[in-house]
């Protein structure tokens, strides 16, 4: 079932969705959807099971995509640039192949359309700790977490600019090999919009810096690498981050024109 996400609208101009990742929400991108109001309409929402948006017992990344079109429609936007990471980038992928006349460029931060090992279940076995959430606070969750979690250890002090404690854990640990993985019916779709990919040159996630693991599903894929950075680039080095976007959308067509099937003569 399709749901209507909660979201913050910010600015005026093209408009650019951002999607954020795993435990994340929109909240967490507020510092960036500032500065990029300054020449665009920026729209972060929050993703199902995630935030202030509705929860559910699936999660799947058709599912998702299509709940971002929802929010498209209902808005009535015209071919928005998307912007995700890690679990928001996938999404936004999903969205591009299954409707590609519906979006503009993509801009997908940290993660790439393949299928990566079952870790992220580590991170809701951690916040699902036996009292984690309710005799702890947040500040002990977060020291707990960064103990049993090895990646969080790099940067433990960015705290809730990572992660919203919004979350549906439930729904979300059921859905996790889910998360981990591409659907594999999208591997045959193609979508012919550019994707700029910033990727964290301390992270790992993009194995294939010259873009193969993006083709032949997108056609049109650069790479970029910010290299002092990992996985949560946008946290790390917001300021060097967004250049890069800044620089991608100035560069990256608003839309590529999707062709329109000739009517059939009668």
């Amino acid at each position: 079932m399709t749901l209507d996400l909660a979201y913050e609208s910010i600015g005026d101009g093209p408009p650019l969705l951002i999607l954020h990742g795993l435990f994340g929400s929109a909240s967490n991108w507020r510092g960036i959807a500032q500065v990029l109001a300054g020449t665009h309409r920026v729209i972060s929402m929050d993703l199902r099971n995630h935030g202030e948006s509705p929860w559910a017992d699936s999660m799947s990344y058709p599912e998702m995509a299509d709940d971002v079109l929802r929010l498209i429609e209902q808005e009535g936007l015209e071919r928005p640039a998307i912007m995700g990471h890690s679990m928001g980038g996938k999404t936004a992928m999903a969205l591009a192949l299954l409707h590609p006349e519906r979006v503009g460029p993509l801009i997908v931060v940290d993660i790439a359309p393949v299928s990566y090992a079952d870790h992220l279940l580590l991170f809701t076995d951690a916040m699902r700790g036996a009292g984690m959430l309710g005799a702890f606070g947040h500040a002990d969750a977060w020291e707990r977490l960064t103990r049993l979690v090895p990646i969080l250890m790099q940067h433990p002090a960015l705290g809730n600019a990572l992660v919203d404690w919004r979350t549906n854990l439930p729904g979300i640990a059921t859905a996790i090999q889910c998360l981990s993985a591409f659907p594999a019916e999208l591997r045959e779709m193609r979508c012919s919009q550019p994707v700029h990919v910033i990727a964290g040159g301390c992270s790992g996630y993009v194995a294939r810096l010259d873009g193969a693991e993006f083709r032949p599903m997108f056609e049109q894929v650069e790479v970029e690498v910010i290299g002092a950075a990992g996985h949560w680039v946008h946290a790390e080095l917001p300021q060097r981050f967004l250049d890069s976007v800044a620089a991608a959308l100035r560069d990256m067509p608003l839309a590529i024109p999707v062709p329109v099937p000739a009517a059939t003569p009668v």
